[in-house]
């Protein structure tokens, strides 16, 4: 198995070519560069050095967090963008298993640290038992999650530590901003992990990434989400932007189908593809509508027009954007386009238990006409028709 691993959820920018018994390639940059000035030419260096034809990959692990770091962002957007064009299947190996992963064998608790700031840490903790014997000599030490990640101040996590009783070891970018805290409250033996294996390696989450493959542990590339234990504060101001912001709606276009399909994934069981996406798109009887929010794609609809009458047949908000007028400003651009291109009704059908739903459409003006048994599956539900009219 041959795997394209990267890693930018800290400092730390490392990429690298994985097979199952050696590293192909890896490149790794520890330096103050962000990892959208090294990240992409980090991989096309590597790709070029050993002949790699992409194409030829089973699958792309990549470090999913935890992290506030912005290039966890632009690593994850990296993977998702290679795994959609490759059609390749995306391991999510979290960043603090792959850290502790770089002391293989280690019977110690494994406990690495990431600077969260203000006094907190990214962290998990580990340890290798024995393995299974394989009856020729054969003994491969068992990677052990003890605790999984989490977020919590250097102080706690220290009496944690204590409470174990166990010889600890500490890797990880937190280890200097911390290591007095650690060495003035540290009970027990611990130590600090070398130079060669205390920060990310592309090569070990790549060598993680296949044994989580083997588990059944990998997804699309439009299902992958980093993880994310403390929002950041870029985060958050951009969360709350897009709150105040007002909603935008504008026709769709070929650029926003992966945007569309990564929404119809969040959104649906029987999502449609990029593909179905941009089929629909270039269909003459069409109404595709995007919907923007501090220019962000948070909405979308999707509708035929027959005779005088328009029928949605995708409509979704994401959900962190819920309840802020997207669906309204849809509907109303819908209507708006209905009126021009002559059209007297718009039709849609739901989930029967789509409570929700069907209170915002009845809100809005539409009315139950009906049931059809059966229509939804994935699972089974009858679908509940409605319509509206449309005003001149």
């Amino acid at each position: 198995m041959r795997v394209l691993a990267i890693d930018s959820s800290g400092l730390t920018a490392t990429v690298g070519i994985v097979e199952d018994t050696q590293t192909i390639a890896e490149y790794t940059v520890n330096y103050k560069k962000t990892h959208s000035q090294t990240l992409l030419p980090m991989i096309d260096e590597m790709t070029r050095m050993v002949d790699l034809d992409l194409s030829t990959l089973d699958a792309i692990a990549v470090a999913g967090g935890p992290g506030s770091f912005t290039g966890l962002r632009i690593g994850s957007a990296t993977a998702k963008g290679l795994g959609l064009a490759l059609n390749k299947p995306l391991i999510h190996v979290p960043t603090v298993d792959a850290l502790a992963y770089n002391v293989y064998g280690c019977t110690d608790v494994i406990c690495p640290i990431m600077d969260a700031r203000r006094k907190q840490v990214y962290t998990g903790l580990y340890t290798f038992v024995k393995g299974k014997d394989s009856g020729k000599g054969l003994e491969e030490p068992e990677f052990q999650v003890m605790e999984k990640q989490m977020a919590l101040p250097v102080e706690e996590l220290i009496r944690k530590l204590n409470r174990y009783g166990r010889p600890v070891v500490f890797l990880g970018d937190g280890v200097p901003v911390y290591e007095e805290m650690i060495e003035a409250g540290m009970e027990i033996p611990y130590s600090f992990a070398p130079a060669y294996m205390n920060r990310q390696r592309a090569a070990v989450v790549g060598s993680l990434g296949i044994c989580y493959y083997r588990e059944g542990k990998f997804e699309t590339a439009a299902e992958h989400k980093p993880d994310y234990l403390r929002i950041s504060q870029a985060e958050r101001e951009r969360a709350e932007k897009e709150k105040n912001a007002k909603p935008e709606v504008r026709g769709m276009t070929i650029e926003d189908g992966a945007a569309v399909a990564e929404m119809e994934h969040q959104s649906f069981s029987d999502a449609w593809s990029e593909k179905a996406v941009l089929e629909t798109l270039r269909q003459p009887t069409a109404l595709c509508l995007v919907a923007e929010k501090a220019g962000r794609r948070v909405g979308y609809l999707l509708a035929y027009q027959a005779a005088d009458e328009i029928e949605i047949a995708r409509v979704a908000v994401v959900e962190e954007v819920k309840r802020q007028g997207v669906g309204t400003a849809l509907m109303k651009k819908l209507q708006e386009e209905g009126t021009q291109r002559k059209a007297r009704k718009i039709l849609l059908d739901v989930r029967e238990k789509n409570h929700m739903a069907q209170a915002f459409y009845e809100k809005i003006g539409f009315k139950e006409d009906g049931i059809r048994k059966r229509f939804y599956t994935e699972p089974e539900e009858d679908a509940v028709l409605m319509s509206m009219q449309i005003s001149g």
